[in-house]
């Protein structure tokens, strides 16, 4: 691979960090986070420019592109304010599934509102129990005369207030009531407004405060059966090939937010003096800074590496995972550091660090925490075991 982007790549790098630098205000961030808005005005520009769709096919309006030129843009928008980043980002965090797996029927009457920055999509993957194990899903599929009826419960559904629609995981159920076996499980569409569909606030939670995570109960929702994406292999082909890309996706997304965590405390150290000196002359925060950095630019190549290793179908569960784990530490470290290098100052809103602290976190838990993601890891290095 080349070790250096290309002139378009450049060029959609430097187009999302001008975006960001001119929607981004700082204030309408602090005001949209407390009242637990979605920035929706935001969202509209950012699909009008094609930033929401751009590793999209051209058949769901998107600029098919690749995983790699989308972590570019998540880089670029977490750098510059890692709340509104993740907000917009998870806008599409579903929609993958359907252009992957769907119709191109299901893509055009999903994808396209996601795509222009109109709907919000939600994965009802994870349930309480589950502990990572796509397999061990209890939500049930039946087929009724040309349709499916959906129930189970999902935890903690990103966009889960507020999506247009959700893509499920669940198990299909025979006729007699029983589930089937292990690797019967399906992903299917459901629109948000389907009678049976209970939403529960998920509440406040300590970061990233403009998306909502909620509680989803589905009691015998009806859906077309066509809206079924995949009625069995999920688990080995569909599922996991989504939870590679949303890890990647998000171990963009904690780049970026080390990186603007980083770029807040490096200007605070250069103008800040004491003792009659600037602390960046001081050698136990030039080394901090220097440490920051270097952690930085390695989870950097590591994640456009495993991106690009994505975008030609050479990446494992195993990468995928690496890449999450890795950014994810990065993010939590240079965070935290960036609140100790600014003091006081860096536990107070106006300073924004403290707000890349608290979302780094956000990202550190979702798809998998560090145990699961060693599990993952591991399961690829050591194989099966006779």
């Amino acid at each position: 691979m080349e070790f250096e982007l290309s002139k378009p790549q450049k060029e959609i790098q430097k187009a999302a960090r001008d975006f960001a630098k001119g929607e981004f205000d700082k204030e309408m961030v602090i005001e949209l986070s407390k009242g637990r808005k979605y920035p929706e005005n935001v969202l509209k520009k950012a699909g009008e420019l094609g930033f929401i769709g751009i590793h999209y096919p051209a058949s769901c309006e998107g600029a098919g592109m690749g995983l790699l030129e989308n972590a570019l843009v998540a880089e670029q928008f977490c750098r510059q304010d890692s709340a509104m980043g993740m907000a917009l980002l998870f806008s599409g965090f579903a929609a993958e599934c359907i252009f992957r797996f769907g119709s191109n029927e299901l893509a055009e009457k999903f994808v396209l509102p996601v795509v222009e920055g109109g709907s919000l999509s939600a994965c009802a993957f994870f349930e309480t129990g589950m502990f990572g194990n796509l397999a061990s899903v209890s939500t049930t599929i039946r087929e009724d005369n040309g349709h499916i009826l959906i129930n189970g419960e999902k935890n903690f559904v990103v966009n889960g207030m507020n999506a247009s629609f959700f893509v499920v995981l669940g198990r299909k159920e025979g006729e007699n009531g029983a589930s089937g076996d292990s690797g019967d499980v399906f992903l299917a569409v459901v629109e948000g407004d389907r009678k049976g569909i209970r939403l529960t606030d998920a509440g406040q939670t300590l970061g990233n405060n403009m998306v909502s995570f909620g509680h989803v109960r589905f009691d015998n929702v009806r859906v077309d059966a066509g809206n079924l994406l995949q009625k069995s292999g999920s688990v080995p082909g569909g599922g996991p090939a989504f939870i590679n890309e949303a890890r990647i996706q998000l171990s963009a997304m904690a780049l970026g937010t080390a990186q603007g965590a980083f770029d807040r405390a490096l200007d605070y150290i250069r103008q800040r003096e004491q003792f009659g000196r600037k602390l960046a002359r001081f050698q136990v925060t030039r080394h901090k800074i220097a440490e920051m950095a270097a952690r930085i630019e390695q989870t950097r190549w590591l994640v456009y590496r495993t991106a690009w290793k994505f975008d030609r179908k050479k990446c494992d569960a195993a990468e995928a995972a690496i890449a999450k784990l890795t950014a994810s530490k990065c993010a939590m470290a240079v965070t935290d550091e960036a609140v100790q290098l600014l003091g006081g100052y860096g536990y107070m809103t106006e300073y924004e660090v403290e707000h890349f602290y608290r979302d780094a976190k956000t990202i550190d838990i979702m798809m998998g925490s560090a145990l699961a993601l060693k599990d993952a890891i591991a399961d690829v290095v050591i194989g099966k075991l006779k």
